[in-house]
């Protein structure tokens, strides 16, 4: 008895989930009709996005008890219905379209209302009079005698690092106006910081996802009113995003060490040890960070132990001497001169640990517990010591191996901290957030790409090629 002969059941190639059932229904479809769906699916997708954009502005604007909050939600929330709907009766161009819409009534609108106005959140005239004094007195900090006679109030103090002082000069010098206020600057230094990272991360059309990141709540809501974290937050992304793995050149004997132990590469793999450049230019990044705000500090011990672990110490010591020749060049001459006064703006302020209380408060943890009882506010000190003691033992213990890595672990980090500090506030989350973003970008976006090329068949033609173009990316 002779068996007939057919061919086996063939698995269907491709990734498995939504990637590849959209690759493999698009390279199914006519190229009319394949980029007619993938065109749905992103104004689909465009328009929930901004409908839950809309949600939580108009939760801001009823929640909020700040004026500015609830004046920019109540715009933003105007923009962001407007963009839902022109994203979802566009065709051809309903997508961005609708990003623009949604970066004019988020961003744009509502910070030129506030900034010819003059309206905006405490930090913003804290950064304006620093650089009037810094101009004036060579320090951007009060002395003793101002801070003494300010009897309570908590503006007199300024807790950020020297080199913040810079975005203030231009209304220090120029006065009033829309394109002196310091929001505008932070805007674009987050903007350009940010887009880089994108670029850097290989990442397909980086400052489309750049317009999109800002016009969303994470980055449009603290630029229009304060925005002060943004541009280090964009120095961080950049300089972890440049601690990237190089590539070996096609026939080049590069070699790299691997855990100490120098081993060959191939050709077109990735090299484990980072070269001198990106050590350099991510040394001068994260140093920039480092000399604006404290809170840039963990970046740079995430990023020394990404290093050693992958490039060894002498590595890590460049990047630790490239990155603290900046704040050392920009803050040193005012520490050196003022050194009580920087302490006392720039670390016993934020700790609560001056006369004059700090404003920030919310129901988060740390700021609970320090309002608790008497001993709360130490209590909540050491349990923010505590939590930077354990990722500095994670660090040494199993350091991270790739920047995803190092950046998920700074978000772990900095999420801890800021939930456990005694004198925290919500604007604070912009970091984890901010980073997340960049993160998921980073990792989604190229994997998107290679799971739909992986999709289609070794024996395609060109033209089946040109049917997924357009949901590559």
């Amino acid at each position: 008895m002779t068996l007939p002969l057919t061919r086996p059941p063939q698995r269907s190639s491709g990734p498995p989930g939504w990637r590849g059932w959209l690759a493999r229904r698009a390279a199914a479809l006519p190229r009319r009709r394949a980029a007619a769906l993938c065109a749905a699916l992103e104004r689909e997708w465009m328009a929930g996005l901004l409908a839950g954009f809309a949600v939580f502005a108009c939760v801001v604007a009823a929640v909020s008890a700040s004026p500015p909050q609830r004046m920019w939600g109540t715009v933003a929330a105007a923009g962001y219905g407007l963009a839902a709907l022109v994203a979802l009766a566009g065709r051809r161009w309903g997508v961005p379209v609708a990003a623009t819409v949604s970066m004019a009534g988020a961003v744009i609108a509502p910070l030129a209302w506030m900034a010819s106005t003059g309206t905006g959140q405490p930090e913003v005239s804290v950064v304006i009079r620093s650089a009037v004094l810094f101009l004036h007195h060579g320090t951007p900090y009060q002395n003793a005698a101002v801070i003494a006679a300010a009897r309570g109030n908590p503006s007199v103090y300024n807790p950020y690092l020297p080199a913040l002082a810079v975005f203030g000069i231009p209304r220090a010098i120029f006065g009033s106006g829309l394109l002196t206020d310091p929001r505008v600057w932070f805007g674009v230094v987050f903007v350009a910081g940010f887009g880089l990272a994108l670029s850097v991360s290989g990442i397909p059309r980086p400052w489309a996802w750049t317009v999109l990141v800002t016009a969303s709540p994470v980055v449009a809501y603290p630029l229009a009113t304060g925005g002060d974290d943004l541009p280090v937050l964009a120095l961080i992304c950049l300089g972890l995003a440049l601690l990237r793995p190089a590539w070996a050149a096609p026939g080049s004997p590069a070699r790299a060490r691997l855990r100490g132990r120098p081993r060959a590469v191939q050709p077109g793999t990735p090299l484990v040890a980072h070269t001198a450049v990106q050590i350099a230019v991510a040394g001068v990044a994260l140093g920039l960070a480092a000399a604006m705000k404290a809170t840039a500090w963990p970046a740079l011990a995430v990023a020394l132990a990404l290093v050693a672990a992958r490039s060894g110490k002498r590595a890590a010591a460049g990047l630790g001497l490239a990155a603290l020749s900046v704040p050392l060049v920009v803050d040193g001459p005012v520490l050196l001169a003022q050194p009580g006064s920087v302490a006392s703006n720039t670390i016993l302020f934020p700790l609560g640990l001056t006369k004059i209380k700090s404003p920030a408060a919310s129901v988060l943890p740390g700021h609970l517990i320090a309002a608790g009882w008497g001993w709360g506010h130490w209590a909540a000190i050491g349990l923010v010591l505590l939590a930077g003691l354990a990722v500095a033992v994670s660090l040494i213990a199993r350091p991270p191996r790739d920047a995803q890595a190092a950046g998920w672990r700074l978000v772990i980090g900095l999420s801890l901290m800021f939930a456990l500090a005694p004198a925290s506030r919500f604007g604070y989350i912009v970091y984890p957030l901010g980073l997340a973003c960049w993160l998921l970008l980073a990792r989604i976006a190229p994997a998107g790409i290679r799971s739909i090329s992986a999709a289609r068949p070794a024996s395609s033609s060109r033209s089946a090629g040109r049917r997924v173009r357009s949901c590559r990316t």
